[in-house]
C-alpha cells in the first residue's frame, strides 16, 4: 500500500500574489489540489474568503509561523476532529461593530455546529498599525501584544479553547490610493502583513493553532470591485471562514514536548511529497527547509518544490538567486499536471514528445 501522498500549498500574505493576494481567490487552486492528493496541508491565506468558505476533508488549516516549525521538523501535526475555538476580541472595537462579530460566531455555532468558548475582551486596546514596506509588501505592528497573549491565555485556561481566533480593530483610514487599487484586483492587500503579525504571535506563545479576522467598518459601494476582492465585500465581518478553518484545524506536536506520545495520523514535514510556490516568493522559511536539497546518505529525500511563474508577486526571491532544487512551471494548472504524474510514480519527461539517452555516471 503507498503512503498518503502529501502537497503543500503556499501562497505567502501580503506580498500581492496574482493569485492568493486578494479575498481567498487562491481556494479554487486549493480545491484543485485536493482532488490529487490524499493530503493538502495549506495556510489561512489560501483557504480564507471572508464569508465564503468550501469544506475540504482532506485539507489541514496551518497557520503560517506553525507551517515554517512544521517545515523544519520541529513541529509535527496532528488532525482532529474537532476544535473548541476561543474568541479574543480587542477591546478597541466599538460596541456596535462587536456585536456583529459575536452574532456571526452565534451564527456559525447555530448553522454549522461549531464549538465556540465564551469570548474574551482584551485588558487594553491592541492599536494595530499598518505599514508598507519598499517593496510594496505590507505589514504591521500591536502597541500592546502583552493584551493580545493575556487574553489568549484567558481563553485557554478558563473557557478551554483549543484554537483561538482573534478578532482585531484595524485602521478604516489605512491608505485610500493603496486600498482603491486592491479593490480593483491591482494592488496588495494593505492589512494582510499584520494579521499574520497577530497570528504567529500567538501560535508561537501558546504552540496551538490561531487566526485572524479583522473588524473594520463597511466600505462604500463600488460597482467596480474586481471578482478576486469581492468577497470581502459582503458583509460585517470576516470572522466565518477563519471559524471554519479553525475548528478543524491540526493541533501542533512540538518535538521538545516528551509527554506527547506519537498517535496514528500523525505528519511530519519529512513525509511532504510535493510543495507548490509563488517562483518569486522563495524566500520564506518553509520554503527555504525543504528547497534545500537533502544531505548525502540522508534517509529521507526531500520533497518536490514546484514555483509557478504566473503567479507574480511584488517579492524578487528567485530560488535559483538561493540555490534551492526547484521544478519551475507556467501555471498552477500545469503545477497539477506535475502532481498528478508524481502521484502516479510517472517521470514528467516520460511525457515530453522527446527523451534523450541515459548517460553514465561520470567518474
Amino acid at each position: 500500500m503507498n503512503r498518503p501522498f502529501t502537497v503543500v500549498l503556499i501562497v505567502p500574505t501580503g506580498i500581492g500574489a496574482a493569485i492568493g493576494g486578494y479575498a481567498g481567490d487562491a481556494l479554487p487552486v486549493a480545491r484543485a489540489i485536493a482532488q490529487v492528493a490524499d493530503c493538502l496541508i495549506t495556510h489561512p491565506n489560501v483557504l480564507n474568503g471572508a464569508q465564503l468558505y468550501w469544506p475540504l476533508p482532506n485539507a489541514l488549516y496551518v497557520e503560517g509561523y506553525g507551517l515554517d516549525q512544521f517545515a523544519a521538523g520541529h513541529w509535527g501535526l496532528r488532525p482532529v476532529h474537532q476544535n473548541r475555538v476561543g474568541l479574543v476580541f480587542d477591546q478597541g472595537i466599538e460596541p456596535a461593530l462587536r456585536l456583529r462579530h459575536i452574532q456571526a460566531a452565534d451564527a456559525a455555532r447555530a448553522t454549522l455546529g461549531l464549538d465556540l468558548a465564551e469570548y474574551v475582551i482584551t485588558d487594553a486596546p491592541l492599536s494595530v498599525t499598518l505599514q508598507t514596506a519598499a517593496s510594496g509588501a505590507t505589514w504591521g505592528t500591536i502597541q500592546n501584544p502583552g493584551s493580545l497573549l493575556r487574553a489568549a491565555e484567558r481563553s485557554i485556561q478558563q473557557a478551554g479553547a483549543e484554537a483561538i481566533a482573534v478578532v482585531a480593530r484595524f485602521p478604516d483610514d489605512a491608505d485610500h490610493d493603496a486600498l482603491q487599487q486592491y479593490r480593483h484586483g491591482q494592488g496588495v492587500d494593505p492589512i494582510a502583513g499584520a494579521e499574520a503579525v497577530i497570528s504567529h504571535l500567538v501560535v508561537r506563545t501558546f504552540q496551538i493553532p490561531c487566526a485572524h479576522a479583522p473588524a473594520l467598518l463597511p466600505l462604500p459601494l463600488d460597482p467596480d470591485v474586481a471578482p478576486r476582492s469581492a468577497a470581502e465585500e459582503l458583509g460585517y465581518t470576516f470572522l466565518p471562514c477563519v471559524l471554519v478553518g479553525l475548528s478543524r484545524a491540526p493541533q501542533f506536536i512540538p518535538r521538545s514536548r516528551a509527554d506527547l506520545m506519537p498517535q496514528l495520523g500523525d505528519i511530519w514535514g519529512g513525509q511532504v511529497d510535493a510543495v507548490v510556490v509563488p517562483a518569486t516568493a522563495c524566500g520564506g522559511s518553509a520554503i527555504l527547509s525543504w528547497g534545500r536539497p537533502a544531505d548525502a546518505g540522508s534517509r529521507q529525500s526531500s520533497p518536490q518544490v514546484i514555483v509557478v511563474r504566473d503567479n507574480q508577486t511584488t517579492m524578487h526571491v528567485l530560488p535559483e538567486t538561493l540555490g534551492l532544487a526547484t521544478t519551475s512551471v507556467h501555471s498552477y494548472l500545469e503545477a497539477l499536471g506535475l502532481l498528478v504524474a508524481q502521484r502516479a510514480g510517472i517521470s514528467a519527461a516520460a511525457l515530453q514528445p522527446s527523451i534523450a539517452s541515459l548517460d553514465g555516471l561520470k567518474s
